[in-house]
């Protein structure tokens, strides 16, 4: 697969809703945050809320931050994407697996990652591979049941 799915990221506690934070790399920033923003970001090792309803995009210890106004993905964040790659919006999958239908969705994601053919590091504001959420998901509709 991608190197996306391979690496093991740092966490730590977002400084405003203290949830675990993954760490992200730099080149995942300066794609992520829009410009002129983009500019002013300084190097480090920083980290991704991924609670949408948390105002804070990313942190640093060293006291930076990022909104998530200033984030090129946004508005995706706000409506639960799944998958930043190929466009796969998180209430879709849900109704896929209602369907019964849900397999050749994430089948097309799994091909397309094993093929080199994702940008998780770029697309994903947390720099991470979609394979583990649609798993979570998954599980999640299988508990409801």
């Amino acid at each position: 697969m991608s190197n996306c799915c391979s690496s093991s990221p740092i966490t730590q506690a977002c400084p405003q809703c203290g949830a675990a934070c993954k760490s992200v790399e730099m080149r995942t920033l300066y794609h992520q945050v829009r410009f002129p923003e983009n500019q002013g970001l300084t190097p480090g090792t920083y980290y991704f809320c991924s609670l949408k309803n948390c105002l804070i995009g990313y942190f640093s210890l060293a006291g930076n931050s990022v909104p998530k106004l200033h984030l090129r993905s946004y508005q995706e964040i706000q409506k639960d994407k799944l998958c930043y790659c190929f466009d796969i919006e998180a209430d879709l999958y849900q109704t896929a697996l209602r369907a019964n239908n849900a397999d050749s969705i994430k089948d097309f994601v799994i091909q397309r990652t094993k093929s080199g053919e994702c940008a998780c590091e770029l697309r994903n504001p947390s720099g991470q591979c979609c394979l583990a959420k649609f798993k979570h998901m998954e599980k999640e509709y299988t508990a409801q049941q």
